[in-house]
């Protein structure tokens, strides 16, 4: 249900009607009564409707006569306010449809009354157009009258009423025709019978029409009859009318409504017979029109001047070319000559700008441009319209140019004065000045030969949006801006480029993927070919070749104009956008000519972009600042030519035709053809002078310094040169799409730029043009996928290139020809190159070829290029292997570093990962090529890492052994059956031996040569790696081969060495070749032979020990064994530390073998026949050496093989002993040598190191193992002496930071460990040894404690003079004694450790070794403060109170035997020592260090308090005695009557005196005392004590009560403080004591001091009061009431 007709809308309405007849009837009351009486009825009569009727709104529309009535005579009083108020009430009955036709008539009848009488126009125009848009019910002769009626609105005088109804004229003519469209829609279903239109002249029966065409027939005709200023036949009552406006109309109504006029015939017959003739007709003043009559002689009957008529006539003249040209082909192709005429220069300019956005319009559209050319270009005896336009266009630019615009001048910039005097070429010649000033901005412009047009921004692109065809509202011709024109045609000609291409585009892609559908064919599009091979006539389509026709039709007919007007614009062009533009549609016409097959035109396209590139020639002298032109020059360089002449400029425009160029190629290189060579020449040349070098994979990157002195690049080219490059490469990369015609095209245009520039290049070194090289290579890499068809051509050109003498010319060569190879070989070919391999060995074959060429850099090139090919392709090289390595042998000693270096990295990666790929018969080359690099002598690292390749190839022959071992002796096989048939011998080294132990045995020839090589880092290196060899794979040689090993190899090898040693020269080496600093242990000849040596001996030691299981069946093991003895000895006693330190670690090595288990391998002998294996104990073990023959691989079965092949000699038990004991001997020569002191002492006194001395004696231990059970007391004689002198040994000062870490760290050094490891390891022996051995535990005490005198004694060495370490200067040859502290220190130690374990052995019992210990205790502790480290007397403190708890109870045991006699008086007197030592503390002993130093001191009391003293009847008693005399001297120590300043400033030991005083009294009470005599002794010094204390106080209290205010002197305090603390602590021992034991008078003493110690309580010291208070406290126990019976003994 619509808005107007729901119930709430019809109320209202009714409402509304009988509001506006009440309003109608009040208005009208007094002046008409008529009209009050019929309002009256009216209401009535609505009223009457609405309650009769359900459907109001029929009934309404039924008596809408009689309804509206009322208002119709409202209106007809003529009073404005009755009737506006009635035209409103009308129009809300027309909005609500509710006027039938009879109504309207006379609604409209009234109307035309009102327009008589010029009343309400505005309200009358809303009225007719309410009337007309709501419904279709006004049409025929009401209709036409409202037309007329506002027709004639539109002619009064006011502005308003003309414009509005003007408006509503236009909407009107559409509301017409509208209704024509709805009506087709109707009826659309129904078709009727065409009836044939006769040419009748009678327009009013057009009997054929429905209702609404008919009036919109009527309309159209009568408007042209206006127009044409006759007589309208429909419109009656019509009084004036414009053309302009009749114009306007008409041009609204065929571009509204186009579908009406092809669909009616009669609408198609009048645009023919009536719209054309009237336009050409209106045309002809403009046609006969020339420019210099200045007043118009048209005859035309209008009287207004044409612009607005011509301007109208162009509009309508579009419209009918755009919407009718199917229809009115002749008509049009009238038009479109006159459109072109009116581009001539003698048309006015207004008329040519208009004629210009005509013609605009039609070149957007393309389909329209191809059926011009269809009609008429292609019709023989037919204007050729469309070459015309396109001509026209060109030469209304070109006469744009010629005629300088009169009066427009002023517009021309100022330079264009100068231009007289300027250049007479063309004005690109000069470059525009570089930077334009600061804010000035350029506009853009055309400039040509001193006429300079600017480019307005007229249009959007492929849209004609005109200007002065839209001027409708002006009547005068307007002026045209400058450059206006141009700016239209200019657009005109891209817009017509860019939809043609589009099109024909588009078609010929629909059309090729029909012919590929069709033809099912896989070719390349057929266009790419040169000479138009198209598919044959049957396949195409009738279609296609129609099409095709038309096609080239169209581009004939263009392309010539369109070339000769781009070609002037963008020579004139100044503006970047504007020469994008032009040099985008030369790009785009190029394509399609080339896409049509259409060489000609191609070229000539292809031609013009490349001339304009080069627009800066070759002939410019001189670089004017200032210049007509406004191209920036952003690059100066010199030509590429073989004599450059002056320079060539760069201008931004020159590069932007680069990058149509490039885009040209990029995108349509298939249909290049033969122009690839003239597109490339023109990159080449842009290359050169923007200096772009070539860079990997043959892209162009900008160099960095850029050859030629006068090239100038500007910053905004060289942020531009990356993108040029980038773009280059992808033209290169798209060559892939290419078919391969159009590829071999472009191969061939490559080579022949390449050898040009080869020829240039030719007799200088000046840099050669790499542009062709660098592209072949680019081309080659993207086009892998088909290489067969090019690599021949390619890789040819390569080789001849590689061999130019220009050095950068060859190199590029070389450099892309490894690049395609090793492309070539990761590309994924179909099939792969391991099924390919003819293709394989064509990729590699240039990389053979290359080894011809003799230049250097080349070969670098060729090896890198190996290099390469090895790291990504080794493993699948195959059948390329002999000639890969082929390459790398081909390199000579004499070829220079470099070459050798990168043929060696080669090799190193053959080794390193890809021997398992390659054949096994190629392993013995590879052998053969790493040894040789072993002798190169240009390169030591060369020389050393081939050595180290040698031992990788081993490691791997030994992994896979078994693989090889099958594969070469398959091919043995083979090679014996050839020579068998040839009737020779197999020759090859080492024959008898099976091939694979050969292999081995070149190795070991090769490591052999290199041992003795000059070069001492060679020696080293392949010393290393001979032995690591021997060492790791020797288990795969045949069993007898070991003794060739041994006596041939080894012995031999260590004799040559010996002597070279011993022969080399002492002179110092000042520098190793070049500027390499030799370290000083390495500077002259001997001490790097001494490195050799040491090698050589520790490798045949490591031989011997790893491998004795296999050398001992060997039969002369034992003569073996005494000849490597005799070697490590000769190195031991050479004069060199590190020879004789290595010759040691040597002999370590070989003494910590075991007999071998030789179970491993045979689990099933019985264990009775083996020989017993010595108990291992210490450092070595079993396991330590089972690795080196427990194999479970298969190399074990092969060990197993070895060995089984003759049954196990089993060594004699003796002849093992033999050899250790020939071990022994030569341990003690080399001992007793070595440490034996010299005689004289100079200052090249020769001194064995330390290291050298710890590694001695660290062989003690492993040595003893095998000779324990022979070891006698006379073998312990001879080790004591050794190690005795090996302490004693000072270190060079230079060495000792690196022993002695700092002097205060108490630290033991190597050697002083090892010593006492070697004591160690025999007191263990001893420990579980037989009685017999026990015998040696005095012997080792003895050792052990010389030792620890050494804390207190350092020894002598000889007479050498040694200084203390702090004195020594570091980098003299002076002596420095070792800190023997810690040393003697940990001696001590074991002392304590092991006397706690042998304390009562029989042989520690009788040969008094305890009494040994406090002896030599004795000696730190009696200095105590004066040793040397404040560790060693607490140390020994400690050591003492541990040995005597356990000695203490033996002595007590064997006391009866008197073996302890002389012990006693030894430890009394030590015991006095230390207790009141003559040493003073140092002044800087702090309170808590004192306090610990007192506490020990108090442990010593304690031990004589709980260890002595209780057993006193087990002890002489003069030994109690001295104990009980220093226990009382110690008690009353700090009581000396004289007490002096120093003695109270070493703080007393009050703790010391407690304890002492304690013990004292403790055994003097507690004990039963056995003599008078001592308790007559601790008696006495108690009354002496209580006498002294007594004086002390009375002493103090005098002094206290004399010295007033001050304080008394601090000694005076701490002395009384002493006191007052030995009365509390007598007090506490009295009472702990048993009563009976304590004297009365004693008691008596104690309680006479009570008062003195109350007198006390005054003083000022809050110290003393508080003894005072400990000293008052416990007389609280002698308090007793007075004396009353004592009751149950308590008191």
């Amino acid at each position: 249900m619509s808005g107007t007709s729901s119930p709430e809308a019809v109320k209202k309405l009714l409402e509304n009607m009988q509001g506006d007849l009440r309003g109608l009837s009040l208005e009208c009351r007094k002046k008409f009564p008529p009209v009050k009486e019929a309002a009256e009825s009216g209401i009535i009569k609505v009223k009457t409707i609405a309650a009769r009727n359900t459907d109001i709104l029929a009934a309404l529309k039924e008596n809408s006569s009689e309804v509206v009535q009322p208002f119709l005579m409202g209106c007809g009083t003529k009073e404005p306010k009755i009737t506006q108020l009635c035209l409103a009430a009308i129009q809300r009955l027309m909005s609500h449809e509710v006027v039938s036709e009879a109504a309207a008539g006379n609604i409209i009848n009234m109307l035309w009354q009102l327009m008589e009488n010029s009343l309400e126009e505005l309200k009358l125009l809303q009225t007719v157009l309410v009337l007309l848009t709501t419904n279709t019910v006004v049409h025929d002769e009401a209709l036409s009258k409202a037309i007329v009626l506002c027709f004639r609105l539109h002619f009064t005088k006011d502005n308003i009423t003309n414009n509005t109804a003007a408006a509503t004229v236009r909407q009107v003519v559409t509301v017409v025709f509208e209704r024509v469209v709805a009506e087709d829609e109707r009826y659309k279903g129904t078709v009727d019978q065409p009836v044939a239109v006769q040419g009748n002249s009678n327009r009013r029966s057009v009997s054929t029409l429905k209702p609404c065409a008919k009036d919109a027939y009527m309309l159209f005709q009568d408007l042209c009859q206006l127009v044409n200023a006759d007589a309208p036949y429909w419109l009656v009552g019509m009084t004036e009318m414009t053309r302009t406006f009749g114009l306007e109309l008409l041009e609204s109504v065929l571009n509204d409504f186009p579908q009406v006029f092809l669909q009616h015939q009669e609408f198609s017959f009048l645009l023919k017979e009536r719209v054309c003739p009237l336009v050409i007709k209106l045309f002809s003043p403009n046609i006969k029109f020339r420019q210099g009559s200045s007043t118009s002689s048209s005859p035309a009957p209008v009287e207004k001047p044409y612009f607005p008529i011509c301007m109208r006539l162009l509009r309508v003249v579009s419209v009918l070319i755009k919407q009718f040209y199917s229809l009115l082909v002749t008509e049009c192709e009238i038009f479109l000559s006159l459109l072109v005429k009116f581009l001539d220069a003698d048309k006015p300019q207004w008329l040519r700008a208009v004629a210009v956005e005509s013609i605009h319009r039609l070149c957007v559209q393309p389909q329209l441009l191809r059926s011009f050319c269809q009609s008429y270009d292609m019709k023989q005896h037919s204007t050729k319209v469309f070459r015309d336009i396109v001509n026209a266009l060109g030469s209304f630019i070109q006469s744009l140019f010629l005629v300088p615009n009169t009066g427009n001048t002023s517009a021309t910039p100022s330079q264009t004065g100068s231009s007289a005097s300027g250049n007479t070429g063309s004005a690109q010649t000069n470059p525009g000045v570089l930077g334009m000033g600061g804010g000035a901005t350029v506009l853009p412009a055309f400039e040509y030969r001193g006429t300079w047009i600017p480019i307005l921004n007229v249009t959007v692109q492929g849209s004609a949006k005109a200007t002065y065809l839209e001027m409708l509202d002006k009547v005068e011709p307007p002026t045209i801006p400058e450059g206006y024109a141009m700016s239209v045609a200019f657009h005109c000609l891209l817009d017509l480029v860019r939809g043609i291409t589009t099109m024909i585009e588009g078609e010929l892609g629909e059309a090729e993927t029909v012919s590929h559908t069709t033809t099912e064919t896989t070719s390349l599009p057929a266009q790419s070919s040169e000479h138009q091979d198209l598919h044959s006539v049957s396949d195409q389509s009738e279609k296609e070749l129609v099409s095709r026709a038309v096609w080239e039709e169209m581009v004939n007919a263009c392309w010539c104009g369109l070339l000769a007007a781009l070609s002037l614009l963008l020579d004139a062009s100044t503006d970047e956008a504007a020469t994008e533009n032009i040099l985008k549609a030369e790009l785009t016409m190029a394509a399609l000519c080339g896409r049509l097959g259409l060489v000609t035109s191609r070229d000539a396209f292809i031609t013009a972009i490349c001339k304009a590139y080069s627009i800066q020639g070759q002939n410019v002298q001189m670089i004017s600042p200032s210049s007509e032109s406004h191209q920036q020059v952003v690059a100066v360089g010199q030509p590429l030519a073989l004599q450059p002449q002056g320079t060539v400029m760069l201008t931004s425009k020159n590069i932007q035709c680069m990058r149509t160029l490039l885009n040209l190629a990029h995108c349509h290189g298939a249909v290049l053809g033969t122009s690839w060579q003239l597109v490339l020449a023109t990159l080449q040349h842009l290359v050169w002078i923007l200096g772009l070098k070539p860079g990997v994979g043959g892209a162009l990157k900008p160099g960095r310094a850029v050859e030629g002195p006068s090239t100038v690049l500007t910053t905004a080219v060289m942020t531009d040169l990356p993108v040029i490059s980038n773009i280059l490469s992808r033209l290169f990369e798209s060559s892939q799409y290419l078919d391969d015609v159009s590829l071999h095209h472009l191969i061939n245009a490559l080579c022949s730029l390449s050898l040009e520039a080869m020829d240039m290049a030719y007799g200088n070194n000046k840099e050669p043009s790499l542009f062709a090289v660098a592209k072949l290579l680019e081309t080659g890499l993207v086009n892998m996928h088909r290489i067969e068809i090019l690599w021949r051509p390619l890789t040819g050109h390569l080789l001849e290139v590689c061999q130019h003498p220009n050095s950068r010319m060859r190199e590029w060569g070389a450099e892309a020809l490894t690049s395609l190879i090793k492309a070539g070989l990761t590309f994924s070919h179909d099939p792969p190159l391991s099924q390919n391999q003819r293709l394989q060995l064509l990729l590699l074959n240039p990389l053979k070829e290359l080894s011809n060429i003799s230049h250097p850099d080349i070969r670098i090139k060729q090896l890198e290029c190996v290099l390469q090919i090895l790291q990504s392709q080794g493993d699948s090289l195959g059948p390329g292997w002999p000639l890969v390595l082929g390459v790398m042998g081909a390199i000579r000693s004499d070829q220079g570093e470099s070459l050798i270096r990168t043929a060696f990295q080669c090799l190193q990666l053959v080794v390193t990962d890809f021997l398992p790929t390659m054949p096994c018969t190629c392993l013995q080359i590879v052998v053969e090529v790493a040894g040789s690099f072993g002798l190169h002598n240009q390169e030591l690292n060369i020389s050393l890492t081939s050595i180290g390749l040698l031992w990788n190839i081993s490691d791997y022959f030994f992994q896979r052994g078994e693989i090889i071992e099958k594969e070469l002796n398959k091919e043995e096989a083979v090679l014996q059956k050839q020579a068998e048939e040839r009737g020779v011998m197999l020759n090859r080294p080492f024959h008898p031996a099976p091939p694979f132990d050969c292999l081995w045995l070149c190795l070991y020839a090769k490591l052999g040569e290199l041992c003795v090589d000059p070069r001492p880092a060679v020696r080293k290196s392949a010393g290393q790696t001979l032995f690591s060899t021997i060492g790791a794979h020797g288990t795969l040689l045949q069993h007898s081969t070991w003794h060739t090993v041994i006596w041939k190899v080894l012995f031999h090898l260590l004799d040559r060495v010996r002597e070279s040693s011993t022969t080399a020269d002492k002179e110092k080496i000042e520098s190793g070749g070049g500027n390499i600093l030799i370290h000083h242990s390495r500077d002259t000849a001997e001490k790097q032979w001494a490195e050799t040596w040491v090698l050589t001996l520790a490798g045949v030691a490591r031989i011997f020990n790893t491998r004795r299981y296999l050398l001992q069946p060997l039969g002369d093991f034992s003569q073996a064994w005494d000849v490597l003895l005799d070697h490590i000895q000769s190195a031991a006693l050479s004069k060199n530390n590190e020879v004789s330190l290595a010759a040691l670690k040597s002999f370590q090595e070989i003494l910590q073998i075991v007999s071998p288990v030789r179970d491993s391998e045979k689990p099933d002998t019985p264990p009775a026949i083996n020989v017993s294996v010595p108990v291992v104990v210490g450092t070595t073990t079993a396991t330590s050496l089972g690795r080196s023959f427990m194999r479970t691989d298969s190399i074990g079965e092969r060990i197993g093989r070895y060995n089984g092949s003759e049954p196990p000699v089993i060594t004699d038990e003796i002849e093992d002993l033999n050899l250790w004991w020939a071990a022994w001997n030569s341990w003690y020569r080399i001992g007793s040598e070595s440490t034996r002191p010299p005689i004289t002492c100079d200052k090249l006194t020769f001194i064995p190191s330390q290291p050298f001395l710890t590694a001695l004696i660290q062989i003690f231990p492993a040595l003893y193992q095998h000779i324990k059970t022979g070891f006698s007391m006379d073998d312990l004689q001879k080790l004591g002496v050794i190690l005795h002198g090996a302490v004693s040994v000072p270190i060079s000062s230079d060495a000792s930071p690196f022993i002695l870490p700092s002097y205060t760290e108490a630290v033991l050094t190597s050697l002083q460990e090892a010593v006492l490891t070697a004591l160690d390891v025999l007191q263990k022996a001893i420990c579980v040894g037989s009685e017999s051995m026990q015998i040696m535990y005095p012997a080792i005490f003895d050792q052990l404690l010389a030792f620890v005198e050494f804390s207190c004694k350092p020894p002598q060495y000889g007479q050498l003079e040694t200084k203390h370490i702090a004195n020594a200067k570091y980098n003299q040859a002076e002596w420095v004694a070792l800190n023997y502290v810690p040393f003697a220190e940990r001696s001590l130690e074991v002392v304590v450790d092991l006397y706690q374990k042998t304390a009562c052995h029989k042989a520690v019992v009788t040969e008094k070794v305890l009494q040994n210990i406090i002896k030599t205790l004795r000696i730190p502790l009696s200095l105590k403060y004066s040793c040397p480290s404040e560790s060693t007397w607490k140390l020994a403190v400690s050591s003492l109170l541990k040995v005597l708890s356990i000695g203490l109870p033996v002595a007590r045991q064997h006391a009866s035997s008197g073996k302890f006699d002389s012990m006693w008086p030894e430890l009394a007197n030590t015991f006095e020592d230390f207790l009141f030592t003559k040493s003073t503390p140092p002044d800087n002993l702090s309170i808590q260090e004192f306090q610990k130093n007192e506490s020990i001191d108090v442990e010593v009391v304690q031990l004589i308090s709980t260890e002595i003293l209780p057993y006193a009847n087990f002890i002489p008693k003069e030994f109690v005695g001295q104990i009980m005399t220093m226990l009382n001297k110690g008690s009353i120590h700090s009581q000396s009557s004289s007490f002096t300043e120093a003695e109270i400033d070493i703080r007393m030991r009050e703790e010391f005196s407690k304890v002492c005083f304690e013990t004292l009294l403790q055994f003097s009470f507690s004990n039963k005392v056995t003599t008078p005599q001592e308790g007559y002794i601790s008696r006495m010094a108690l009354s002496v004590l209580l006498k002294r204390s007594q004086d002390v106080l009375h002493r103090y209290i005098e002094d206290e009560r004399l010295s007033g205010k001050c304080p008394l002197p601090r000694q005076q305090v701490t002395e009384i403080i002493f006191v007052l603390k030995a009365v509390s602590t007598l007090i506490d021992s009295l009472k702990k004591t048993q009563p009976e034991n304590v004297d009365a008078n004693t008691w008596a003493q104690v309680i006479a001091l009570y008062p003195t110690l109350v007198e006390c309580i005054t003083c000022s010291s809050s110290e003393v009061c508080s003894a005072l208070k400990e000293a008052l406290v416990p007389f609280k126990d002698f308090m007793h009431p007075p004396a009353s019976k004592v009751q149950n003994g308590e008191s």
